[in-house]
């Protein structure tokens, strides 16, 4: 079986990406539209159909971040969706302060679970969070803190493989316990909910889910074309040369810490987006998003898809996703067997994913000059040749 690095040496690198791109921005449009139209209309689409939409790009979007450094650094991470749920809390934190005295104890200043939890004052970290670009801002970044400094210590130190994956699994496992924590200010085993505007919109209207979902579509997009363009240059070819060849790399004068600790870093800006949009449209974040199932979740993505792909790890998502809706209503309790079972047959059967499906062509290289016998009888004819003419 050879690497995911056929699609780097092949002719035209990462094909299907620019397809993929237009295909999710052309649907999430279509889907936004249709779902503005009158209620008696055929083609109108329930707001259910998009929420579950918006709800599979962003997944899509932990999905790319999880293949860039599993695809092309070589890090399998199972602690990826703890990023991906502090993107989702930043969001959450200022839709929470958007409702403002409309909550149910009626309080201006304080979320309904500390007034519950009998708080006097919004905590520091809190403060803020009253403006969207802020929490926009925190969405990217205090995933991007987190990774660079789990990052820095574990690659300085050249942790790798499977020492490295039981890690980020614990990373995840540690938050999910401490969010649960009523102490901790973000709304315990409950989490945060019953969100009403953002940027001064009601969520629950109809433009604003088809706004919502619009927007996911672009930006997922962006993020496809965007890290295409960083790996098809020389920082990609580095990459994959210290997934491949790490121990050659630093031997060449190079610092793979710093090469994966890059695309790790950005990688977790990349889920902590998603993870903004989700909670926009889901409406619910609470401490289950840190659970280390969810990260595993998402490296089943990466593989039926395509490791290495980046085009695999959406499609991969979006179509896991939309199996697990339409099999958890009719078959609930095998849901996860068949999860399992999609994961094992996959990596037995395509070892690719889907994309391995459509698989590039290599470029024919032409076969080599033979060379030309001398002819039996001439001065520059060898007794090889002469052997082998006689023959």
């Amino acid at each position: 079986m050879k690497p995911p690095a056929i699609f780097i040496s092949s002719g035209g690198f990462l094909p299907g990406v620019g397809w993929t791109a237009t295909a999710v921005v052309a649907g999430a449009l279509l889907l936004a539209l249709l779902s503005l139209l009158p209620a008696p209309s055929a083609l109108g689409v329930p707001a259910i159909v998009v929420t579950l939409a918006g709800k599979y790009l962003a997944y899509a979007m932990l999905a790319l971040a999880v293949d860039l450094v599993w695809g092309f650094a070589g890090i399998l991470t199972l602690g990826h969706a703890a990023f991906f749920a502090l993107g989702g809390y930043a969001m959450g934190m200022y839709l929470m302060r958007e409702i403002g005295a409309r909550g149910v104890y009626g309080n201006a200043n304080l979320p309904d679970f500390m007034v519950f939890l009998s708080w006097t004052e919004i905590p520091w970290y809190w403060h803020g969070f009253s403006f969207f670009p802020f929490a926009v801002l925190m969405a990217m970044a205090v995933p991007a803190l987190l990774a660079g400094g789990f990052g820095w210590l574990a690659f300085r130190s050249r942790v790798s493989g499977v020492y490295l994956s039981i890690i980020t699994q614990a990373l995840t496992y540690a938050l999910m316990l401490a969010f649960f924590r009523n102490d901790m200010g973000f709304g315990g085993n409950n989490g945060l909910t019953d969100f009403k505007d953002i940027a001064g919109a009601d969520l629950h209207a109809p433009a604003t889910r088809a706004a919502l979902l619009a927007v996911t579509g672009f930006l997922l997009a962006g993020s496809l074309l965007g890290t295409r363009a960083l790996l098809s240059g020389r920082y990609g070819k580095l990459l994959v040369a210290v997934r491949d060849a790490e121990s050659r790399t630093r031997f060449l004068g190079y610092r793979p810490d710093h090469v994966k600790l890059l695309v790790w870093v950005l990688s977790a800006i990349i889920a902590g987006l998603g993870g903004a949009l989700y909670v926009a449209q889901v409406g619910i974040i609470n401490p289950g998003e840190f659970s280390p199932g969810n990260s595993i979740e998402a490296v089943i993505w990466v593989a039926v898809g395509g490791r290495g792909t980046l085009s695999g790890a959406v499609i991969g998502a979006v179509l896991v996703n939309f199996g697990k809706t339409l099999f958890t209503g009719l078959l609930p309790e095998f849901w996860l067997y068949a999860l399992g079972a999609l994961f094992i047959l996959t990596t037995l059967f395509l070892p690719r994913g889907l994309m391995g499906l459509r698989a590039p062509q290599r470029r024919r290289e032409p076969p080599p000059p033979t060379p030309e016998l001398a002819q039996p009888g001439t001065d520059d004819a060898s007794s090889a040749d002469r052997e082998e003419f006689a023959s």
